[in-house]
């Protein structure tokens, strides 16, 4: 098992390309976004279904990558969320091809 870094970004969804954009510049060879349903955060409830608009719709980016790939995202991805709601989270992980990461 070899160690990587999984970032998980929730953030919405019209700013999910530029998210992505970030990470293909800065290295990382991958990520999936997968739809939010709904979530709870700043004492506010919201859910996908109840949303009068697509526009506040929530997605889950995830990638990983070496520390140092992650690392160079940081710095455009903490300037996006200045401007969008969102929220990142970096962990250690195993995976057992460290080639693909």
């Amino acid at each position: 098992m070899h160690t990587r870094h999984r970032l998980e970004l929730i953030i919405e969804r019209m700013a999910a390309p530029r998210a992505c954009n970030i990470l293909e510049a800065s290295g990382l060879t991958g990520y999936t976004i997968l739809p939010a349903i709904s979530g709870f955060g700043g004492k506010t409830r919201w859910s996908r279904d109840t949303d009068m608009s697509a526009s506040s719709d929530m997605v889950i980016i995830i990638s990983i990558g070496a520390d140092a790939q992650v690392q160079a995202a940081l710095a455009e991805l903490e300037r996006l969320l200045g401007s969008h709601i969102g929220v990142l989270s970096i962990g250690e992980v195993k995976v057992l091809r460290p080639d693909r990461f």
